[in-house]
């Protein structure tokens, strides 16, 4: 058994959320090619068609979005499903726009934090109001003033809202970043013509009109590559191309840890807009040594850490993951997650989370057993890692909510069966 051949991952999740809902703000019609088909990126677009964008699928594929200018349904009721950036950069964007609007999920959504979001938008002078600090969000929108603000936590998702919210703000809005976060938010609102600038640590934006490019294209999902190329390091003879990949290396970042953990990587780039991407070969060597991730790296690994860990526990060694107690607050714990599920297949997983640093620490085993069960707890990244570490133990049992991966990656199972040959 090996994975060989290349594969073509969907469209980039957070650039997909991004051109929908930076639409809201902006004038003129863009044609999407390639915009993710998960269902938390259907969320985006029909959040911004509910709120009074047009938007249309194309025969051959492609998305088309009119923008509303900021003019949007001054009431209504949005469903975000699971996806917490679309709730969270809603909360940025309807904050400064005139309307009354109610923000809501399932029940996994409802479960995650949105007061470190609703915080700095009050500031601003927002009315939101959370329940208990969660979904369901009922906002007001209307004039904001500019602030400053000092991110808690390195979180993309926060800082978006606050740069979003700013476009409209009565005066300049900067955010302070502890660490560097996924940087897309500042890039695309750049090439849309706001007045934004970056510097280490801050980021400022000016209250500015924006306009939709006329065509849009949107590289692959690295998150959703990583699953397959990491796979092919622990596979014998595995090789795997993902092709037409995002390569911004705030998201693929995960190809340096492969890299420092001795994998064999090749990367080919093939262009630069909207914002580097290229191709990713990844060739199974049999020789994984252990790794740090540092507290700098996890804002950009989030999503990657369950599939990590996998690689981790097959490598020579123990490797510390530090200052990842920011996936407890993912769509589920990760943490407790990829600890229990691996655990049940033979692998030695730590969280230590006695002091500020909240590591988890993952020591090598020779092989993975066969579990009697697993459980992804709905988590579409768990349960993709899960379906692997399976397929590495040749053991096979049943997935509680497997069919999650939806979410992120619809044709998983499909790609997984085609490098499988």
């Amino acid at each position: 058994m090996s994975l060989k051949g290349c594969f073509t991952p969907a469209g980039d999740k957070s650039v997909s959320h991004r051109i929908a809902l930076f639409s809201l703000l902006a004038q003129g019609s863009t044609v999407v090619t390639n915009y993710s088909p998960g269902e938390d990126c259907h969320s985006s677009l029909k959040a911004v068609e509910r709120l009074g964008c047009a938007v249309s699928k194309n025969p051959d594929g492609t998305i088309s979005i009119t923008g509303a200018g900021g003019i949007v349904t001054k009431q209504a009721e949005i469903d975000c499903g699971n996806s917490g950036t679309t709730i969270r950069l809603l909360m940025g964007i309807l904050s400064s726009l005139e309307g009354s609007f109610t923000l809501d999920g399932d029940k996994y959504l409802r479960k995650r934090p949105m007061q470190r979001i609703a915080t700095p938008l009050e500031k601003m002078g927002a009315q939101i109001t959370t329940t208990d600090g969660n979904a369901p969000i009922k906002i007001t929108g209307g004039k904001l003033s500019g602030t400053e603000y000092e991110l808690p936590v390195a979180s993309a998702q926060l800082k978006s809202a606050v740069l979003l919210a700013g476009l409209n703000a009565s005066s300049p809005t900067t955010v302070i970043e502890p660490v560097k976060s996924r940087d897309h938010t500042e890039l695309m609102l750049k090439s849309f013509g706001a007045a934004i600038k970056s510097e280490p640590g801050r980021i400022t934006v000016e209250p500015s009109a924006l306009s939709l490019p006329k065509d849009f294209y949107v590289p692959g999902d690295p998150s959703s590559a990583a699953f397959f190329l990491c796979a092919a390091t622990m596979i014998k003879d595995s090789e795997v191309t993902a092709r037409g990949i995002l390569l911004n290396p705030t998201r693929a970042l995960f190809i340096d840890v492969l890299k420092r953990m001795g994998a064999d990587v090749t990367i080919n780039k093939r262009g630069d807009v909207p914002e580097p991407w290229g191709d990713i070969t990844v060739r199974y060597n049999g020789r994984l040594k252990a790794c740090t991730i540092t507290a700098e790296e996890v804002p950009s690994l989030v999503d990657e850490i369950p599939i990590l860990t996998l690689v981790a526990a097959l490598a020579e060694g123990e490797s510390v993951f530090h200052n990842v107690g920011e996936l407890r607050i993912k769509e589920t714990d990760r943490l407790v997650a990829v600890r229990n599920e691996l655990g049940k297949m033979g692998a030695c997983i730590y969280i230590d989370d006695h002091d500020d640093d909240c590591k988890l620490v993952i020591s090598d085993v020779e092989e993975l057993c066969a579990p009697e069960e697993l459980d992804s707890y709905g988590d579409h990244r768990m349960a993709m890692t899960l379906r692997l570490a399976l397929l590495i133990a040749g053991a096979e049992c049943e997935i509680e909510e497997e069919e999650c991966v939806a979410v992120s990656y619809p044709a998983f199972h499909e790609d997984l069966k085609k490098l499988l040959g």
